[in-house]
């Protein structure tokens, strides 16, 4: 799903990967090398123009962590667009807080499973 990214892109997503959140890095622990019912993610991963934060190609699922920036007008309008573009492309993205995944990760991998198809 990556190789129409630009170089620039899968760039920034290296550089994403060397610093995620305290939040990015539980989810990453909890889904990484398959542990989530045999599903392998990929963490930061280009889709075009976009960098998401976690995707699984097997189930065309993409994972955002958001932090409290993502709560002002312009970022939520960004957001909403990005979605969109990316939906687009035939991806699911699911969205979580970065206080969801650090106060209650089971619920957060419930939710998860419940998007995983084979």
């Amino acid at each position: 799903m990556h190789q129409w990214a630009r170089a620039s892109v899968k760039q920034n997503a290296g550089n994403n990967r060397q610093n995620n959140t305290p939040a990015e890095a539980a989810l990453w622990e909890a889904i990484r090398l398959k542990k989530l019912d045999g599903f392998k993610f990929r963490n930061q991963h280009a889709i075009g123009a976009y960098v998401v934060d976690f995707y699984c190609h097997e189930a065309k699922l993409a994972i955002e962590v958001d932090g409290e920036y993502h709560l002002e007008p312009n970022q939520k309008e960004y957001d909403e667009e990005r979605t969109l573009r990316i939906e687009a492309s035939g991806v699911k993205i699911i969205r979580f807080t970065n206080q969801e995944v650090l106060t209650n990760l089971e619920a957060v991998l419930v939710k998860i499973r419940a998007c995983l198809k084979r």
